[in-house]
């Protein structure tokens, strides 16, 4: 029986974990041990990356409505418990947009979550 050798899926996975690390500057584009160590951290980091985006988007939207209720006589947490107590669920995101491009309708939720808080 024949001995089969590694050489040939050692490669295929060298040049994939080489094509993963095209851009980067030096041996850690040519390198293969060098390569995987920059791709590994490159894929964690990527990760953590699209969980801290949304947090960061959140956060952003929080101080758009804020800014726009402040200009309206109230602030952002007794803003959020007006609309809940109005039985109102309209989204962070959808808020914000408003508060930018429809400051009318912005109001007019404002003035609603003013009325059921007194």
């Amino acid at each position: 029986m024949a001995r089969i050798k590694g050489g040939m899926n050692a490669k295929k996975r060298h040049n994939r974990v080489l094509k993963l690390a095209k851009g980067y500057r030096g041996a850690r584009s040519k390198q293969y041990r060098v390569a995987k160590q920059s791709v590994m951290r490159a894929l964690t980091s990527s990760f953590a990356g699209r969980k801290e985006r949304k947090r960061q988007f959140r956060q952003l939207w929080i101080a758009r409505i804020n800014a726009a209720t402040r200009m309206n006589g109230l602030s952002y947490s007794k803003f959020m418990y007006g609309l809940k107590l109005a039985g109102i669920e309209v989204n962070r995101k959808m808020l914000s947009d408003m508060a930018i491009n429809d400051p009318a309708g912005f109001t007019s939720l404002v003035e609603i979550a003013k009325t059921k808080l007194a």
